[in-house]
């Protein structure tokens, strides 16, 4: 819903690195400080998160990631598989040449 309100005023990404870049906590006060640190008029940005008016579509893309098997985020799909979590890069490329050779064989 944060994210949403960044959105509101165009800062979406903007907002986004900075919650990754800090990787938490996510309390009220937090996402006020970040959505500062992201360059956001805070009063208009704690409005619009503190409104609601996000609840129901934040809660209807969950519950549709939940139905499609996503556990969270981040969450990655190599040949319909998913890779979940923050992962190496041997992990990726391990999931890719199996990938490769079942489409092969």
């Amino acid at each position: 819903m944060a994210a949403r309100a960044a959105q509101e005023q165009g800062k979406f990404w903007e907002y986004h690195d900075v919650l990754y870049e800090n990787g938490g906590p996510y309390d009220d006060a937090s996402l006020l400080r970040y959505a500062g640190e992201a360059g956001l008029d805070v009063g208009r940005f704690e409005r619009e998160y503190r409104s609601g008016r996000y609840e129901a579509v934040v809660e209807e893309v969950f519950r549709q990631g939940q139905q499609a098997g996503i556990p969270g985020t981040p969450v990655f799909f190599v040949n319909g598989r998913p890779i979940a979590g923050t992962q190496s890069v041997e992990v990726y490329a391990e999931a890719i040449e199996q990938a490769r050779s079942e489409s092969s064989g």
